[in-house]
């Protein structure tokens, strides 16, 4: 699963690319903002990203990615849903 860090305008929807980012595995960019990741929308992009994500740092600000999900993704998140369950 890769991912792509972009600039992404609430108000217009609209999501730029950043000329200076590179594609990141995903694993690693949860990691780096400790699995505090949201998803935004379902988005089509020639490059194979399915969604836009975005993650939350120490401060709640948003970074935006651009990912590309697959069956991987899909396992883990629901995986990550299940062991929820019951929590408050």
């Amino acid at each position: 699963m890769k991912s792509l860090h972009v600039n992404f305008n609430e108000a217009t929807q609209a999501i730029d690319t950043i000329e200076t980012a590179s594609p990141e595995p995903w694993d690693a960019v949860c990691k780096r903002f400790d699995n505090d990741v949201r998803r935004i929308m379902a988005v089509s992009d020639p490059k194979g990203y399915t969604a836009l994500y975005a993650c939350y740092d120490e401060n709640n600000q948003p970074v935006y990615y651009l990912v590309e999900e697959g069956e991987a993704l899909t396992k883990l998140r629901q995986k990550t849903f299940l062991s929820k369950l019951g929590q408050t």
